[in-house]
């Protein structure tokens, strides 16, 4: 295909692979693209010649992307960022707006995020900052996908070069109920065996942050439930169904009050750092590269002030 692809390769026939991929069916990709069958079909015929590949496959659930067809939709995801990029340059440069910038969060970071946010816009009013909460696998997705400029979280993604930024310590603590029978003793990680813990779910890097803890005291601990917030699990232990493993920065406000006591284990707190981080390979427009620089400088600011 030397050439041919590249040089005879059209939007229209990328759009109809991402149509039948996200709808999977043509019928459905053509009524979302406002064509006829024949047109998409056509689209998707000419793409797979120059692909020189099949790209998609009939199955049992509709039609399916082949590996091929994967390494093509990748491409037109890149294509849709840089050409809304551009389109977010051509209307900075004419003084239509001061441009975008799509952050995202995991969910233990929502404590501070938004403070830093609010310190940025009122240093640039005219851009528009979007943020995105989810646990660490939708942040990585969406890293990965290219749909974010910028990621707050602790570790990067294995599989994604990145660019990181560092903002500061975050200490993780196991925390009770102020009327616990360990609130106020020294405790070693052993004591622990006969406590019932409320954890985060699987995927979430809290959790896995917990378990490696575990296993390096060969503690195999009583999970009771296990909950995908933060605000839900410091509400069960408050109500005393059990103890937890979290970040120091969610409980802030409930040691501060003394709702929850952090138990003093041998071995804690583990201490992590927060990162803001962005796709090496994802070009940031002047507002998101500005909030790169001031997250990176003035970012630790915005954190929780534990003792």
């Amino acid at each position: 295909m030397s050439g041919h692809f590249s040089r005879d390769l059209t939007l229209r026939q990328l759009r109809a692979l991402t149509a039948v991929h996200a709808a999977g069916s043509i019928t459905a990709a053509a009524n979302r693209l406002n064509l006829t069958q024949p047109a998409v079909t056509l689209q998707l015929r000419n793409l797979q010649e120059l692909a020189g590949l099949p790209l998609i496959q009939r199955t049992s659930e509709g039609m399916a992307l082949t590996d091929a067809g994967r390494t093509v939709l990748a491409l037109v995801e890149r294509i849709e960022s840089a050409l809304a990029d551009c389109e977010q340059s051509l209307d900075m440069i004419a003084g239509k707006s001061g441009g975008r910038v799509a952050m995202g969060a995991v969910s233990t970071a929502k404590y501070f995020v938004p403070f830093a946010i609010a310190a940025f816009s009122q240093r640039f009013p005219k851009i528009d900052v979007t943020l995105r909460i989810g646990n660490r696998e939708d942040i990585r997705d969406a890293l990965r996908g290219y749909d974010l400029d910028i990621a707050v979280m602790g570790q990067p993604p294995a599989d994604v070069e990145v660019e990181m930024r560092p903002l500061g310590r975050h200490p993780h603590v196991i925390i009770a109920a102020a009327d616990h029978r360990l609130a106020r003793k020294r405790v070693a990680a052993t004591d622990l065996v006969g406590e019932t813990f409320i954890t985060r779910e699987h995927g979430s890097g809290t959790r896995m942050l917990m378990e490696q803890f575990f296993q390096k005291h060969r503690i195999e601990p009583k999970v009771g439930m296990a909950m995908d917030s933060n605000e839900t699990i410091k509400q069960a232990v408050m109500a005393g169904l059990g103890i937890a493993f979290l970040s120091q920065h969610t409980v802030f406000h409930e040691l501060e009050e003394g709702r929850l006591v952090v138990l003093k284990v041998a071995g804690l707190p583990v201490m992590r750092q927060w990162h803001a981080i962005r796709r090496a390979d994802k070009i940031l427009l002047p507002p998101a590269q500005a909030m790169l620089e001031f997250l990176g400088k003035e970012g630790s600011r915005y954190l929780p002030n534990v003792r």
